[in-house]
């Protein structure tokens, strides 16, 4: 399925993205279940596997992790701020109450990816060194022990006070992700606030049959409680009922597949420092209602001049037919 959409996006004329990277992981065991991509500026490097992109509000993921783990923030955490969601002024970075003032809670916060509000968590609540920690809890600049190289997460924090509310918002280009690692980011959701390392080999056998490797489930860091976790959950959950992808997951609960998931994500979105890409983020998972069974997966499409599908949409598109009954793997 993945293969046939990237080859009709790069049949494209009219909103064919400049790159493009899709990931499909195993929610309980880390493997890899399909990996796609391409980068019409450099046809030879894995898109999947780089990270260059702004990490943008998938940032949000790590900063909500940590202001319920740290801070005991519940999903209905009450949380105000001044001005648009989506601007980030030194003046919305103030506590204050007014006329002007929107409260909202952290689930709203959240699903509608609201940056004053992540803004002053970062930099009022969290702090330089909560913020630290727990981007290296995350596994940020460090590289996983896997049987495949990928570049990992980049973030650096300073003692500037309005760089903590970008960095706890994600309105930067600093802060970098690979769509790897954004899988790994996702699976501390899935997993009662375990990552896991991600793998493509499943085993190994001699010319007679013999095994001589086989892989097994490993959990690369532990950055939340599982309480922490469960909580993240309905914070995912709200981004696609009542969030930033709402739209493209409209009439899931209606849908004969994705109406047996639990469906979380988080969007993002950020151009690149010319301008001339718009890098468009969507990390996820669906789990079985029945089953637990959960596929984790990764997207993000750099746009050009004409926006052509959305991350969410091809996230969708993975769910439902990794879910379908006849078809259990994605191809």
């Amino acid at each position: 399925m993945l293969n046939k959409r990237l080859a009709r996006l790069k049949g494209l004329t009219r909103g064919k993205p400049q790159r493009i990277a899709a990931i499909a992981m195993d929610g309980q065991t880390g493997f890899i279940k399909a990996m796609v991509g391409f980068d019409l500026s450099d046809p030879q490097v894995n898109p999947c596997l780089v990270s260059d992109y702004p990490a943008a509000s998938i940032i949000k993921i790590v900063t909500a992790a940590a202001a319920v783990d740290a801070l005991d923030y519940t999903a209905n955490t009450p949380l105000s701020f001044n001005g648009g969601k989506y601007t980030l002024y030194k003046r919305q970075l103030i506590d204050k109450n007014n006329k002007y003032t929107t409260k909202v809670t952290l689930a709203t916060a959240f699903a509608e990816s609201i940056n004053p509000v992540f803004g002053k968590i970062g930099k009022l609540y969290l702090g330089r060194e909560r913020l630290n920690l727990y981007a290296s809890r995350f596994g940020f600049n460090t590289e996983a022990d896997t049987d495949f190289y990928f570049q990992g997460g980049r973030f650096t924090v300073t003692d500037n006070a309005y760089h903590l509310a970008e960095l706890g918002c994600g309105f930067n280009r600093k802060t970098q992700i690979s769509p790897m690692f954004a899988t790994l980011l996702t699976s501390v959701v899935v997993n009662e606030g375990q990552s896991l390392i991600p793998r493509m080999v499943d085993h190994i056998t001699k010319p007679d049959g013999q095994i001589v490797y086989k892989s097994k489930k490993d959990v690369y860091k532990i950055p939340i409680r599982p309480n922490s976790a469960k909580t993240m959950i309905t914070l995912m959950k709200r981004t696609i009922s009542n969030g930033t992808a709402r739209k493209v997951f409209r009439g899931y609960s209606r849908d004969k597949v994705l109406s047996k998931l639990i469906i979380g994500g988080k969007t993002g979105s950020l151009f690149n420092r010319q301008r001339t890409v718009k890098y468009d983020w969507f990390t996820g998972f669906g789990m079985a209602k029945d089953t637990g069974n959960a596929l984790i997966v990764a997207v993000v499409v750099g746009h050009r001049k004409y926006i052509g599908t959305k991350a969410a949409a091809h996230a969708r598109a993975m769910l439902k037919t990794y879910f379908k009954p006849a078809s259990n793997h994605p191809t």
